[in-house]
């Protein structure tokens, strides 16, 4: 049955500005900070020069002196990913979001409810979409998710592709296993080098060689090369990780430096977490370096927390074993294995201070509220303005 549907606006940020003006309707279009940034995402026409989205600014300008960059705008493009997400959840309770402008829908069952297929219920909601909110959208159908995500790719900007189950195998065939969920860059060069290139190889494969050869990913290559894919549209997703990034305009290689921007860093993933009522064990660590390497650190808590203190404690011990000589071009930090925020921060015991710590970071918290961030402003945090300000003065 075709009634699993996966929607993706097309080039999202982009379009949203377009929408808001008119007059960028015909030009390139790079959503992106600074010639330091990357490229959050760009329009279609962006893409014919070559840019792309995770780009480094100044690539993208090279390939494209002539487009417009616009600095992204959160606030803007959630609120009307939040209008679009309502209108998914009008057609089926089933919706899972992805991300702030994709989502898989769930569609057994609905056809008394609008009086037509999924198919047809879907080709309305994108038209109505792009004609009241401005937004175009491609759609994949399928009868399950894997296929459904591939479908909704093959004819970008404004495609509505099906894939049935009974032409699933001979669809996959030609596709190169990178199309496979869960096979990122560095898993397909080792299929590469096994002689694996194509989703058709794998399905003349048995499933137990491939689970002999590559784990637990092996089956799910067995099954997913035959179009298989039984995982539930799964509505209540919730946050996954809570993090935040900064890239710097001068490359920075003293740890005293950087030391007070991973505390501003972590105040702010710390006050995202607390007004989302969110915690985390997990703790990671972010440095891209001058040769655009991406490092990535990571320690687990005892116990979850929302408290900048035991964010920034983690995240600075692994800081300082990273700073070698190297120099960083963006450090970020970032909180993971996401819980309920009732669980988190409990006494210690062994620590008489820990109390003490967490009330008086939640009575700053407070005055902060009342009269913003720059009414208490701890040593460190203050240091990383001028951390900041004297690495980019050089």
């Amino acid at each position: 049955m075709l009634s699993i549907a996966h929607i993706d606006c097309d080039a999202f940020y982009a379009s949203v500005e377009k929408r808001d003006n008119p007059e960028l309707q015909d030009k390139p279009v790079i959503i992106g900070g600074g010639q330091r940034g990357v490229v959050s995402t760009c329009c279609y026409i962006a893409r014919i020069s070559g840019v792309r989205s995770a780009m480094p600014m100044f690539k993208a300008m090279e390939a494209c002196p002539e487009a417009v960059v616009i600095k992204p705008n959160m606030e803007k493009y959630s609120r009307v990913g939040k209008e679009i997400r309502s209108r998914m959840q009008a057609l089926t309770p089933l919706v899972e979001p992805l991300s702030i402008d994709e989502a898989f829908l769930d569609l057994t069952g609905t056809e008394r409810l609008h009086h037509a297929s999924a198919a047809e219920t879907l080709a309305k909601f994108i038209r109505d979409i792009e004609a009241d909110i401005g937004i175009s959208a491609s759609v994949g159908l399928a009868p399950n998710k894997f296929l459904a995500k591939l479908a909704s790719d093959l004819e970008k900007p404004r495609g509505f592709s099906v894939i049935g189950a009974a032409e699933a195998e001979q669809r996959l065939a030609p596709m190169p296993v990178g199309k496979i969920w869960g096979v990122g860059k560095v898993f397909q060069t080792k299929l590469d080098r096994d002689g694996i290139r194509t989703i058709g190889q794998l399905q003349t494969m048995d499933a137990n060689t491939l689970a002999r050869r590559y784990g637990s990913i092996g089956l799910r290559l067995a099954h997913l090369s035959h179009g298989d894919d039984s995982r539930d549209v799964t509505p209540s997703r919730g946050a996954k990780s809570v993090s935040t990034e900064t890239t710097f305009r001068t490359d920075i290689s003293d740890f005293h430096v950087l030391k007070p921007i991973l505390r501003d860093l972590s105040e702010k993933v710390s006050f995202r977490l607390k007004k989302s009522e969110l915690a985390g064990r997990g703790i990671t660590l972010k440095l891209k370096t001058s040769e655009f390497k991406t490092i990535t650190r990571a320690r687990h808590l005892t116990d979850p927390t929302q408290l900048a203190d035991k964010i920034f404690d983690a995240g600075v011990a692994l800081l300082e074993a990273e700073t070698d000589g190297r120099r960083f071009r963006l450090i970020g930090i970032g909180v993971n294995d996401i819980s309920d925020a009732s669980q988190a921060d409990p006494e210690d015991l062994l620590d008489a201070t820990s109390g003490r710590k967490k009330k008086a970071e939640l009575a700053i918290d407070k005055l902060r509220g009342k009269f913003g961030n720059s009414a208490v402003e701890l040593g460190l945090t203050h240091a990383a303005k001028q951390a900041r300000k004297a690495a980019e003065d050089k």
